[in-house]
């Protein structure tokens, strides 16, 4: 291994301090199109935006898709924004070729910025384009690595930069002209026992093919999938949810798994276990909150598991209320993700089933905006209740979490106002008391609602008569009895142990000093007067076009950097750009 991990303290002193920040949950995506005439048009990147308009819950701040064309050229949009706005039809029509790597973004503290967004990019060795969710907890003595030993310049504060150049590097240190299927699993497994922490990645090497590989404990998510070309052989898609082959007419999906890197060309794909065998303990809080329902992931259906989770709330529900000696006269879920337990736990508990809650889909989610004024504003607009569901009536209201408690405090209150007599508050998770490091923006623990605070004193804080937790064992017996062969999950925000090693306390206060709502604000005033005063320069870690439109759709990276090669008697084009490719058109 060419780089040896030192200890958050040592490494954090070798930097002065200075940690990369890390993005939230966010959707990867990857394409490959057998069709040799996807070259010249934008086959694929038309397929890549309906694609991850269909991962849009992983991410609303920010989208990107660079594809990859005719002589192994890369073409790109990205900007901040919803989807839909990023790639209008212009924008689409330029992204031209064959394959490409896509990815939607939550914002975080320091990553707002246009050159944040990904996919990144590296033009060395050969031509690297890479989409990364998830979170590394050892950044320091990485970026010290690469700053000091491998000469690499990073661009941004985000993690996903970190993880390329690594990549990139491996792959370098091989001082081929020309490598094979055999160095880029060796590069691959070396970042992972080189980077701790969640990460499910794609990448794309120019005129070649893709690459995916996961953490060796499968936090986060991701998964291939086949399709028939429109000409013959096969296309193949990768992505963070199973939904999204559904709605690109994808069929096989299979789970990427833990430590596994699998190598995808127009001709081959091949796969290997790189990584040391570690517990496989993929993220809970994708089935309790930020999947799709419709979606499947590591053999876990998210609607059915959702499904259990009513039914196991409903007995812990039973319980507490005959302790409380109340009774309930109805069950109304707090949209979206809660519907489905909200359902089965009314079914289970013999109570109606009403939806009091009308919902505009045009507000974004809360709990990652900054600013605890700004959240209790967003929830009125967010959320409407109706006076005939709740009027002199004892609710239960059923909800997938408590986090800050801001939301739930507002919702417990609109209740009220409609004339509630009583609200009683259920969640699907336990009781959340600390940092998620592995990739979802959820704030410090001293701004958790359940930090440091008893089930009574939770329920007085946001005004219920009772709240109702989900207990851990019922969470974790709802996913894997659909899948028995995962013995565990990461469980971290709920108990504090975390998996991977190497989050000590002076990380979590890092984290804390990073994620708190005073943090944020600063950094969103220093980026607000960074643009009012024109400075910053180049917006983006290539070309900075984006400066002035906030959107950068031009070539990244030459026409043609490399010579042809291969067999004198090969046909023409041949766009092999940085390694040998055995596939040459038909």
């Amino acid at each position: 291994m060419f780089i040896t991990i030192r200890s958050y303290q040592q490494c954090n002193e070798a930097c002065n301090g200075f940690v990369i920040d890390s993005p939230p949950v966010c959707g990867i995506l990857g394409l490959l199109l057998h069709d040799p005439l996807a070259t010249q048009t934008s086959l694929a990147g038309s397929e890549i935006a309906e694609g991850l308009s269909l991962l849009q819950h992983r991410g609303q701040d920010a989208a990107g898709i660079v594809t990859c064309g005719s002589g192994g050229r890369f073409y790109q949009v990205k900007a901040n924004g919803m989807v839909r706005d990023v790639f209008d039809a212009p924008a689409v029509a330029g992204l031209k070729g064959w394959m490409g790597v896509g990815h939607v973004r939550y914002p975080t503290a320091g990553s707002s910025a246009h050159a944040e967004a990904q996919p990144f990019y590296v033009n060395s060795p050969y031509g690297i384009v890479f989409a990364h969710n998830g979170n590394i907890v050892n950044t320091p003595s990485l970026r010290q690595f690469l700053d000091v030993d491998a000469h690499r310049h990073i661009n941004t504060d985000s993690d996903s930069e970190l993880l390329l150049n690594i990549l990139a590097n491996n792959l370098q240190k091989t001082g081929k002209f020309r490598i094979n299927e055999e160095d880029i699993f060796t590069a691959v497994g070396d970042l992972t026992r080189t980077c701790i922490g969640a990460y499910a990645c794609v990448a794309m090497i120019a005129g070649f093919g893709l690459i995916v590989f996961r953490d060796p404990n499968g936090i986060r998510p991701a998964g291939i999938a086949t399709r028939k070309g429109a000409r013959g052989g096969t296309d193949y898609l990768v992505a963070s949810e199973s939904v999204v082959a559904q709605g690109l007419g994808f069929t096989e999906w299979e789970d990427v798994k833990a430590g596994e890197a699998i190598i995808i060309t127009r001709s081959n794909i091949s796969r290997r276990q790189v990584a040391t065998p570690q517990a496989f303990a993929p993220d809970i809080f994708e089935h309790v909150y930020f999947a799709r329902p419709d979606s499947t992931i590591d053999g876990i259906s998210v609607y059915r598991s959702r499904m259990k989770m009513g039914d196991l709330l409903a007995e812990t529900v039973k319980k507490e209320l005959v302790k409380a000696k109340l009774e309930i006269d109805v069950v109304i879920p707090v949209p979206d993700t809660s519907r489905t337990a909200a359902l089965n736990c009314a079914q289970a508990l013999n109570i109606p089933y009403r939806e009091g809650f009308v919902k505009n889909r045009y507000v974004g989610r809360t709990f990652i905006m900054p600013g605890q004024t700004q959240r209790r504003k967003n929830v009125r607009r967010k959320l409407n209740a109706m006076p005939e569901e709740f009027a002199g009536k004892t609710v239960m209201l059923v909800d997938d979490s408590i986090v800050r408690g801001t939301t739930s405090k507002e919702i417990v209150q609109m209740a009220k106002d409609v004339g509630a007599k009583r609200v009683i508050f259920a969640s699907c998770a336990p009781p959340i008391r600390y940092s998620n490091v592995y990739g979802i923006d959820m704030p410090s623990p001293h701004e958790l609602i359940a930090h440091g605070r008893t089930t009574e004193e939770i329920a007085e804080h946001i005004g219920a008569d009772l709240v109702i937790y989900q207990t851990l064992e019922d969470l974790v017996e709802s996913c894997r009895q659909f899948n028995p062969a995962i013995k565990q999950f990461d469980c971290s925000v709920f108990t504090g142990e975390y998996v991977t090693g190497g989050v000590d306390e002076r990380y979590l206060e890092h984290i804390q000093r990073l994620r708190n709502d005073n943090a944020k604000a600063k950094k969103l005033q220093q980026a607000v007067e960074a643009v009012e005063a024109n400075e910053g320069g180049c917006n983006g870690p290539m070309n900075g076009s984006d400066a002035l439109l906030g959107r950068s759709d031009s070539i990244m990276g030459l026409s043609n950097h490399s010579p042809k090669i291969g067999a004198t008697n090969m046909p023409t084009p041949n766009d092999t750009i940085g390694l040998h490719n055995s596939w040459y058109g038909q």
